[in-house]
């Protein structure tokens, strides 16, 4: 009777044990995976950021190379009005 008081009240801490160290990993895997998603949506925010930046300057740059165009057209005519 004594043998199984023991491995009953030994089940019991060793449990007891285990219950604590999961609840500790978890805690531990939760923080990391906090600060995990807390850097990729900085990155992602830094990211949409670049892209809205370059898609600004890729809309600009045909009105760009047409006034470029008309630019070298203007200029053309100026030096054949010279010669």
């Amino acid at each position: 009777m004594e043998s199984i008081i023991v491995a009953l009240i030994t089940g019991g801490l060793s449990l007891i044990g285990v219950v604590f160290s999961n609840i500790s990993s978890n805690r531990k895997i939760e923080n990391q995976m906090q600060t995990q998603q807390a850097v990729f949506d900085t990155k992602m925010e830094e990211l949409t950021r670049e892209v809205r930046e370059h898609n600004g300057f890729a809309r600009r740059m045909p009105v760009v190379e047409e006034k470029i165009t008309v630019i070298n057209h203007r200029i053309d005519d100026l030096e054949r009005k010279v010669e």
